[in-house]
């Protein structure tokens, strides 16, 4: 049943963005849709495990924006995705638009692409955690897990290096891990995407956004289309990399008995890694719009209403997962949400694998004893969509640097 009176959600916070878990255990102990409301906007909160997969990939609920997001429009957090020049996105779209533009992205974006980034990215973490190793002490998210992912996404659109201190300015406003003026940040990112697509069209470039420019037929997409893309990875691809290091770290800094595992045998990694997106996944929660009415855990939601499927919640819903709460690097059920699931399941998903693989075995090999540094305070982007860590300081003893193990090779588990 859903809640009669709606549960404010910005009056749950700060406490809700340091954890939201305990809060979404008692919504959804109670019931599995509840009416809520966040910077006035109502929404239907989606809690349980099986609803929420079975409605990321039901055809009743809508994920383009611009027919039925009109009560976002003022949402601080969510309005930048549905409306403006860079809202042309596969988030932002339905059959057939979603399949046209899924399908254009797949034919460059490709796992041959991203495996053939590996040497770059693990010789980039390494350079990172030499900066900071003799020191024995950094800010993981600064200093590691926000640099590393951002400085591969640059090389992967073909961003000039000249222009790679704005791109990554701007990309921390947008995306909250620095302060600043958000609405001009994403403004100066339009105008500058724009133009880095006019560029691509006939410099004859290499990368993801010059392949695609130059694309032809139905792969071809407009000047808009295009923008929204890096747009869409500049939002979504890097706070999802930072967050998997930043969340994951967290979580075995917390879990000390799991870190000593993964210490113990690092070819625990590719479970590891799929257990840190269940456990603290870098997306709490996603939009959809109902184009009809829709029934979903017994609750009737009329046609137009926002409805909100929490990730957060139906990752640690006990009756899915046994002691759901508990950090298990050695969970054998690693079929989480945390890249969604169906049509909408996320095109990025090997990427992020690749860069927390890297990120995890090059701490692991250079960094012993690490620990919180509880003497600063852990810093968390205030976001009901996504959940990340802006500061995250740690110590540690440095071990004497060596080449990683490339025998240790992720896994990936198919989309069910």
């Amino acid at each position: 049943m859903s809640s009669d009176m709606a549960v404010n959600l910005d009056a749950l916070r700060p406490g809700f963005t340091d954890d939201p878990y305990s809060v979404l255990k008692s919504l959804r102990e109670a019931g599995p849709v509840h009416r809520v409301e966040t910077s006035g906007v109502p929404m239907w909160l989606v809690t349980r495990y099986p609803d929420v997969r079975a409605a990321l990939d039901n055809p009743l609920l809508s994920s383009h924006g611009s027919a039925l997001a009109e009560p976002l429009r003022g949402h601080p957090h969510f309005a930048s995705w549905w409306f403006g020049d860079l809202s042309d996105h596969m988030m932002n779209s339905d059959a057939p638009d979603h399949t046209r533009l899924r399908r254009a992205v797949s034919s460059e974006f490709t796992p041959r692409r991203i495996a053939a980034l590996r040497p770059r990215i693990e010789a980039l973490a390494v350079s990172l955690a030499d900066t900071f190793a003799d020191a024995g002490r950094c800010d993981l998210i600064a200093d590691f897990a926000a640099p590393l992912p951002i400085t591969v996404l640059m090389e992967l659109l073909g961003v000039p290096a000249v222009d790679q201190e704005n791109f990554r300015y701007w990309a921390d406003v947008v995306t909250g891990l620095a302060d600043g003026d958000a609405a001009s940040a994403r403004e100066e990112a339009s105008g500058y995407l724009q133009d880095l697509v006019a560029h691509k069209r006939t410099s004859g470039d290499d990368d993801l956004i010059g392949a695609l420019a130059r694309a032809t037929g139905e792969a071809a997409l407009t000047d808009r289309e295009l923008a929204s893309l890096a747009f869409l990875l500049l939002v979504a691809g890097y706070t999802t990399a930072v967050d998997l290091v930043g969340n994951g770290t967290l979580a075995l800094l917390r879990h000390p008995e799991q870190l000593e595992l993964l210490q113990r045998s690092t070819s625990l990694l590719p479970g590891a890694i799929e257990e840190f997106l269940r456990f603290d996944g870098p997306t709490s929660h996603l939009i959809r719009f109902a184009a009809q009415p829709v029934t979903i855990g017994g609750v009737q939601i009329p046609a137009g209403d926002v409805v909100l499927l929490s990730l957060a919640s139906a990752e640690h819903d006990s009756a899915r997962y046994p002691r759901a709460d508990q950090l298990n690097i050695e969970r054998a059920d690693r079929q989480h949400l945390a890249f969604g699931h169906g049509v909408h399941f996320c095109l990025g998903a090997p990427l992020a694998r690749l860069e927390g693989e890297v990120a995890f075995r090059t701490l692991l090999s250079r960094c012993a004893g690490l620990t919180l540094d509880v003497t600063q305070p852990l810093g968390w982007r205030v976001s009901l969509g996504s959940r990340g860590l802006r500061t995250l300081p740690v110590t540690f003893r440095t071990k004497p640097a060596m080449p990683l193990d490339e025998q240790a090779t992720i896994k990936v588990p198919k989309p069910s």
